[in-house]
């Protein structure tokens, strides 16, 4: 397994993004709207980070991580025959690839195809 995109939504971007680079020498960019403005840094193994603020008043923070998989059609459909609950279906964000979310166990789960 190997994790993608690392998403943390929060109200403080500012604050996270210091205390990565604080802690890690971890700088984030500048925001990326096809990433809902995430702030994003490397991660080592070639996935990113991105630290974004809630897109609307009802979206609590999380931490996502979104592990990569080769056919995202067939990794959501295991996902739900195991228990999990489509949270997002399947949508391809232009230039980075196609997610989706689902839910299992409380937590919030993403997957992620090149």
């Amino acid at each position: 397994m190997q994790i993608h995109y690392l998403e943390i939504v929060t109200k403080e971007v500012d604050a996270v993004c210091a205390a990565y680079a604080a802690a890690n020498g971890v700088h984030c960019g500048g925001p990326d709207a096809g990433l809902g403005n995430a702030r994003t840094a490397a991660l080592p193994g070639g996935g990113l980070v991105g630290v974004r603020a809630p897109m609307n008043e009802a979206e609590e923070p999380v931490v996502r991580p979104y592990w990569l998989v080769d056919d995202i059609e067939a990794a959501v459909a295991a996902a739900v025959k195991a228990g999990g609950e489509v949270a997002h279906p399947p949508m391809e964000i232009p230039g980075h690839g196609t997610f989706a979310i689902y839910t299992a166990g409380g937590i919030h789960h993403g997957l992620w195809q090149r």
